[in-house]
């Protein structure tokens, strides 16, 4: 067991006061739990949660363009002097 000083915004502390009272606990040990059921919580989305996955799919290449001369096609893009 660990002793220290927590600072708690004046909402969490009246949260944690209540949470007290609703399981006839004492302040510390409401936090304690409190702060196990979040871990948890936390845990679980860490476990839940799904790469981003990107499908790729074939676009292929528009007729006429060429992908070869990336200034042409900037050129074609944004018109001339665009560079």
């Amino acid at each position: 067991m660990m002793r220290t000083t927590v600072i708690l915004e004046d909402d969490v502390l009246e949260r944690l006061q209540a949470e007290a009272q609703l399981r006839e606990a004492t302040f510390r040990r409401a936090l304690n739990d409190v702060i196990r059921d979040g871990l948890a919580v936390a845990a679980q989305r860490r476990q839940e949660s799904t790469a981003f996955r990107v499908k790729p799919r074939e676009m292929g290449l528009k007729p006429g363009l060429s992908y070869d001369s990336v200034s042409a096609l900037i050129e074609l893009g944004e018109g001339d002097g665009a560079r």
